[in-house]
């Protein structure tokens, strides 16, 4: 059994379709729903978290982290979004 876990359920996850803890019977299955995953929650949630796949055993954890902020006007102080 194949499971894909995703680390911190943001905002944008919980309103989507995933599911968390989705259960796969092999390893292809699991790996392919992954990486659509995250190619989807990287380009279509609202840009605020980076999502990033991670192979553990027979697991495929989606770890969630801050975006960081690119050059243009902002200061990083986190007021401007």
């Amino acid at each position: 059994m194949y499971e894909i876990n995703v680390a911190k359920e943001c905002g944008c996850f919980k309103k989507s379709v995933y599911e968390n803890n989705k259960a796969f019977d092999n390893k292809d299955d699991a790996l392919l729903q992954a990486n659509l995953m995250v190619n989807h929650m990287n380009t279509k949630f609202c840009k605020k978290h980076e999502f990033e796949l991670v192979e553990d055993g027979s697991n495929f954890r989606i770890s969630v982290g801050e975006r960081g902020h690119k050059s243009g006007g902002c200061c990083g102080g986190g007021h401007c979004s």
